[in-house]
């Protein structure tokens, strides 16, 4: 019962806006930053120009333009959906379709062009549950923007179906939307790119790892030759699965990292709602033990919870985390003249073990066991 009153709580909070339609607001760069976000969906596109829940067997390709208002301070996001104001929310300025895959192609080279060699790089954002496409691309410009990540942004926007009670069906969206992430992978490795970073958020994890599983069937190593490393941040995923999709792997990419949190009570529901009654996935996961031999990094970032905006989303919206990420990376830029993306996103804690799962304990944490 105790799950079921909290879920009526999640539809009665989120069930005054109407969160289908989030209108272009070109002179929104009058007032905030612009932020490029280069982006790749299986929603099907709405009459209003954009992109809703439906599915589509078709990948479109797009560049989306961020307002990032003056007002932003780091960990925060604010947006709203009929009437933003540019000055206080993040705001989107600017929607444009690729006319075809070689046209992204070239936009993007260009891009990764214009940055220095060791910055060529893509970072791939992959949403988790109940997300509209304008949610998923404001998050990524906002962890991007706020952690200084180099290199250029994208997001893979699957077709959730962004409601509380539409969990079902991100499930079923989250499988379905497998193809189009990996063409979308695929098509970021013919355009250049000489780093891919593949992030993803809660049950966006599912589909991510179901797509490495993919490749790998297809194509034996691809995604350790081409993807430079993987971030898991709260995965929405059965333990159990999960330790059956890394070992399909013919090679596991590297390094590879998974954000957990003992207080994500999101992850709680979702494993009662799964029939899992001690309420664990593997973001919140009590003990390594569960995972020892996986060639993975665990950091838990439990103390950071109290000060996160979103306990579900700690990386992205703990002002305090950010703060020392920011910090960390500053001396490694001092000192590695030549770092990687993951370097400068988790310096001092890259995974190159070859096969037991290693515990970072951030500062002021008692943690896992």
């Amino acid at each position: 019962m105790r799950v079921v009153g909290v879920l009526l709580a999640v539809v009665l909070l989120s069930g005054c806006a109407d969160r289908s339609y989030t209108p272009v607001v070109p002179e929104a760069l009058d007032i905030g930053s612009p932020f490029t976000v280069f982006a790749a969906t299986t929603r099907e596109k709405t009459a209003n120009g954009s992109f809703g829940y439906n599915r589509s067997e078709n990948l479109r390709l797009l560049e989306l333009t961020v307002s990032i208002p003056p007002s932003h301070t780091p960990g925060e996001l604010q947006y709203a959906y009929a009437r933003p104001n540019p000055r206080t929310e993040f705001t989107m300025a600017r929607r444009e379709e690729f006319a075809s895959p070689v046209v992204f192609r070239s936009r993007l080279g260009r891009a990764m062009d214009s940055l220095p060699g060791s910055e060529r790089e893509v970072t791939v954002f992959i949403h988790g549950y109940n997300t509209t496409q304008a949610e998923t691309a404001f998050r990524a410009a906002q962890l991007a923007n706020d952690i200084d990540l180099p290199g250029i942004l994208a997001i893979y926007s699957w077709p959730s179906r962004g409601k509380p009670l539409g969990y079902a069906y991100d499930i079923d969206s989250a499988l379905f939307a497998r193809d189009g992430l990996e063409q979308m992978l695929l098509e970021l490795s013919a355009a250049g790119a000489h780093r891919i970073l593949l992030v993803a958020h809660s049950m966006g994890s599912l589909l991510l790892m179901e797509t490495l599983r993919q490749i790998d069937l297809n194509n034996p190593g691809w995604a350790p030759r081409n993807i430079d490393g993987v971030l898991l941040i709260s995965p929405d995923l059965d333990i159990e699965l999960f330790r059956r999709q890394v070992k399909s792997l013919s090679s596991v990419p590297k390094p590879f990292v998974v954000f957990v949190s003992g207080k994500d009570k999101l992850l709680n529901i979702s494993a009662r709602l799964r029939g899992n009654s001690d309420g664990e996935r593997l973001g919140n996961i009590s003990s390594i033990d569960k995972v020892t031999d996986m060639p993975i990094e665990i950091i838990d970032t439990t103390a950071f919870s109290d000060d996160a905006e979103s306990p579900h989303f700690i990386p992205g919206s703990s002002p305090a985390l950010i703060a020392m990420i920011n910090n960390m990376q500053s001396l490694n830029r001092t000192f590695a003249p030549d770092p990687s993306g993951f370097e400068l996103f988790l310096p001092g804690v890259l995974v190159h073990n070859q096969g037991a799962a290693r515990l970072t304990l951030l500062p002021n944490l008692d943690g896992l066991q």
